[in-house]
């Protein structure tokens, strides 16, 4: 017999997840049946989406959804030998039993750790890449703004935006970070706790915004909407300063102005490129091997840390993208 521990949801979240919302279990698996094989946990992935999905398909009893790099320790299965590396969402478990069809295809990763098929390889790279070419169709010269900049997601768009010839205003919530993204090549940089959002693009885009890469919400986006040129482009990915919002917003609502500025503003869910993530993952690798592409990761080491990688999602504790380390 086999333990696996998992982390449970033993209350559904209101407002900011608290100590007692999420429990760590352990329970024992059942042998191997003819096709199946036991996987062992490498990286597992913490994300803010994870907060709205519990929020919205989420019950008690039920485990933390997400996704996992893992080597099979044990198989049924001759096509999956001991060994073998697979890519599934079994949620987060340090041990599952699975069948072929649960395992995803790896991407090519070549040199790179195997962590990436998490971050720049894998979801938040995918999201970057189409959900920034795909929607606001960068041209060379356009003024692109990002949020969240020195996100999983957000670093990886504003260097996109500067292979496509782009100025590139990023903002983060500390210096550190500012810096950091500053040194990927971003052409101006704001800590938004110390700005004001409508005065730092009056600054460094006085003519306005071509493009703007959404991964905040609330006020900050409307202030950006304010600054958006006729005929902009917004790609919404994400709305974070929300998610653990127990007030609703209070503002004036967008839609005049996104009707007289002729605005673009789509929401979008990664997976709907799915059948051509190859093609993403290809010219991601490509960049990342040119030098034109960075990434960084924050790894949390441990199993028993995952609530508290996932917690520090919402505090701002990762640059690049949180993963942890089993």
């Amino acid at each position: 017999m086999v333990i696996a521990k998992s982390w449970k949801i033993a209350k559904l979240f209101d407002g900011v997840p608290k100590d007692e919302d999420l429990q760590l279990v352990e329970e024992d698996l059942p042998g191997l049946k003819d096709g199946e094989m036991l996987i062992e946990a490498v990286y597992l992935t913490v994300d803010p989406y994870m907060r709205v999905m519990l929020e919205t398909n989420g019950k008690v009893g039920d485990t933390m959804m997400g996704e996992q790099i893992s080597k099979v320790i044990d198989s049924k299965n001759k096509d999956y030998p001991v060994g073998t590396i697979v890519r599934t969402h079994s949620g987060w478990r340090n041990r599952t039993i699975v069948t072929s069809e649960a395992c995803r295809r790896m991407p090519e990763l070549g040199d790179l750790s195997l962590s990436t098929a998490l971050g720049v390889m894998g979801m938040p790279g995918m999201t970057a890449f189409f959900g920034f070419l795909e929607i606001c169709k960068p041209k060379e010269g356009e003024v692109v703004v990002v949020s969240g900049a020195a996100g999983a997601v957000g670093s990886l768009v504003g260097q996109i935006a500067k292979i496509k010839g782009c100025k590139v205003i990023g903002f983060a919530g500390d210096e550190e970070k500012c810096k950091w993204i500053k040194g990927l090549g971003f052409d101006c940089v704001y800590n938004y706790k110390k700005v004001t959002i409508n005065d730092a693009l009056k600054e460094a885009a006085p003519d306005g915004v071509d493009c703007y890469f959404d991964n905040v919400g609330g006020e900050f986006t409307l202030s950006v909407l304010q600054n958006m040129k006729t005929f902009g482009r917004m790609s919404i990915c994400g709305q974070i300063s929300q998610y653990n919002a127990t007030d609703k917003l209070k503002a004036e609502l967008p839609f005049p102005m996104i009707l007289f500025k002729q605005l673009l503003v789509q929401g979008f869910i990664v997976m709907r490129w799915y059948n051509r993530w190859a093609e993403g993952e290809k010219q991601m690798s490509e960049w990342i091997r040119e030098g034109k592409i960075t990434y960084k990761e924050t790894v949390t080491e441990g199993f028993e840390n995952m609530y508290t990688a996932f917690r520090g999602l919402f505090k701002g504790s990762n640059t690049g993208k949180a993963i942890v380390k089993c």
